[in-house]
């Protein structure tokens, strides 16, 4: 990526992004195609084993802002820090912070994203998902998201759908979960609306 100063990556290969720190944290970065097994900060597995052994911890924290590596990241990370709540009625909340959100594209991914993680975390964890919480510094719309985004609140929302675990299977870790075991029900939508990626 020329405009950063980044020449000698191949397409495709964004840096030590979001996955290299929630899973690897820090280690050395060389290309996608390295295998960092037991390399780094198991993020991912920190969170869990505090969910599991001491859910009241205020440290159960999954950061993808690694200043050591930074300038290596095409893009430093958007969504950067989450924190996970439990309740005394074993409700597994997430509380995002986000740095910056493209609301057109990015910050529906975004909400998508942790709502999904949030929900993994809690079938792991034998916990109820319960809330996901955004705080965001920059909100933006792009120029060329405008007259869509206008449309797109002229839209009636329709009711949420539901997201179901297969009930059946036993979940120890991330890797267990395949595509086929997430359930969307009551799925409605509109007519889609495009915009373009803004670089």
């Amino acid at each position: 990526m020329n405009s950063i100063g980044i020449y000698e990556r191949e397409e495709n290969d964004l840096g030590p992004i979001y996955g290299h720190q929630w899973r690897h944290f820090n280690a050395d970065y060389v290309n996608n195609h390295t295998d960092y097994v037991n390399k780094g900060v198991d993020q991912i597995q920190q969170v869990i084993h505090l969910l599991k052994t001491d859910p009241m911890s205020r440290r159960i924290i999954l950061s993808a802002w690694n200043p050591c590596q930074i300038s290596q990241m095409n893009l430093p990370p958007c969504h950067m820090l989450a924190q996970f709540y439990v309740s005394d009625k074993k409700e597994l909340s997430c509380m995002m912070y986000q740095r910056s959100a493209d609301v057109g594209l990015g910050l529906p991914f975004n909400i998508a994203s942790y709502a999904v993680l949030t929900y993994i975390l809690a079938k792991i964890t034998n916990l109820k998902p319960k809330k996901l919480i955004i705080s965001i510094g920059d909100v933006h719309i792009y120029e060329n998201h405008i007259d869509t985004l206008k449309e797109q609140i002229t839209r009636t929302p329709f009711i949420f759908p539901t997201l179901t675990i297969n009930p059946s299977k036993e979940y120890l870790k991330v890797e267990d979960f395949e595509i086929d075991d997430f359930i969307i029900d009551n799925y409605s939508y509109h007519e889609m609306l495009k915009m373009d990626m803004v670089a």
